[in-house]
């Protein structure tokens, strides 16, 4: 396998990186792109590692080298949130950057599985899709918004309150990647009972979890090195079925069958070609019933955003 990581010096990108170098399989080709300098020093930095995955950085304003034979890409080019700025301060300088990105891969690497990590996740894979279709290349099924670290907060969080073993907790995220948008269905989970109190603050936390970081960094960032690792974790599964394993399942941000809005995070089944299955959410319970229909406008908005942005 090739992967290749787009905005591969920044906080994200690095630590993306880092970790892939270690958990890929013996015999890939890590590629790394970014418009920064460094990039290649990144690559040589990494190549030192001793594992068996071939390390190659790239910097300038084309990515063609790192994109050539690619079978996943990662984009997770842009700028990071500050304090006082939510998800959607951040579309105007990172749709384009998106737009640009994605442009690449449809003239370099089209069949490629392509996870979208650049926020506002929930308008900037509406323009990845609008970019694959006007190059003729679109394929619903390879393109995948990553929302990964919303499964990582709502497992964490649960564990903490309930004091149970992570690996004993999963959680089903559903909805988008920001704000009221992320929908945590807490109600099915086994196991665990909780109050209406508790569903109400842990569904906010896990909401306002990206908030939570970019607070504590006081101007210094966002979430970055949680975000590579849930990355990587979600990338590795992409592996993992590409090579054939059967049952991977992943929640993921993707264009499925619309019956809540075009975009829409959910758990689907992962094989060689990208998604196989679109899965449904399950039961909700009445909370969550009403939270998913308070957030439809707002994400309904947030992909027409993107979308008009490239008719445009």
């Amino acid at each position: 396998m090739k992967v290749a990581v787009l905005g591969a010096a920044g906080g994200i990108g690095q630590a993306l990186a880092l970790l892939l170098k270690i958990q890929l399989p013996a015999g890939s080709h890590l590629a790394l792109y970014d418009i920064a300098p460094v990039t290649p020093g990144v690559a040589v930095d990494l190549s030192h590692i001793p594992t068996a995955v071939k390390m190659t950085g790239f910097s300038g304003s084309d990515a063609t080298a790192a994109l050539q034979g690619a079978d996943i890409v990662l984009i997770c080019a842009g700028v990071a949130r500050k304090p006082g700025m939510d998800r959607a301060d951040l579309f105007s300088v990172n749709a384009g950057i998106v737009s640009s990105m994605t442009e690449q891969v449809a003239h370099t690497c089209p069949h490629a599985l392509i996870g979208i990590i650049t926020n506002p996740v929930n308008t900037t894979v509406p323009i990845a899709a609008q970019v694959l279709k006007k190059a003729g290349v679109y394929d619903k099924n390879r393109l995948f918004g990553i929302t990964t670290l919303d499964t990582f907060r709502a497992t964490t969080f649960v564990a903490e309150l309930k004091s149970k073993r992570v690996q004993d907790v999963a959680v089903t995220v559903i909805g988008g990647h920001s704000g009221a948008t992320i929908l945590p269905l807490l109600s099915q989970i086994t196991d665990v009972i909780f109050s209406a109190q508790e569903i109400n603050d842990l569904t906010k936390r896990i909401q306002n979890a990206g908030t939570e970081v970019v607070d504590a960094k006081a101007g210094g960032g966002s979430a970055t090195l949680s975000m590579g690792q849930a990355a990587a974790n979600f990338t590795l599964s992409l592996v993992r079925a590409c090579g054939g394993e059967k049952n991977v399942v992943e929640c993921a941000y993707v264009e499925g069958d619309g019956k809540h809005a075009r975009f829409f995070a959910q758990r689907v089944l992962l094989g060689t070609a990208g998604t196989v299955e679109y899965l449904d959410a399950g039961k909700l319970s009445t909370f969550e019933q009403q939270a998913l229909a308070g957030m439809l406008d707002g994400l309904r908005q947030d992909i027409e955003l993107g979308e008009n942005f490239i008719k445009n």
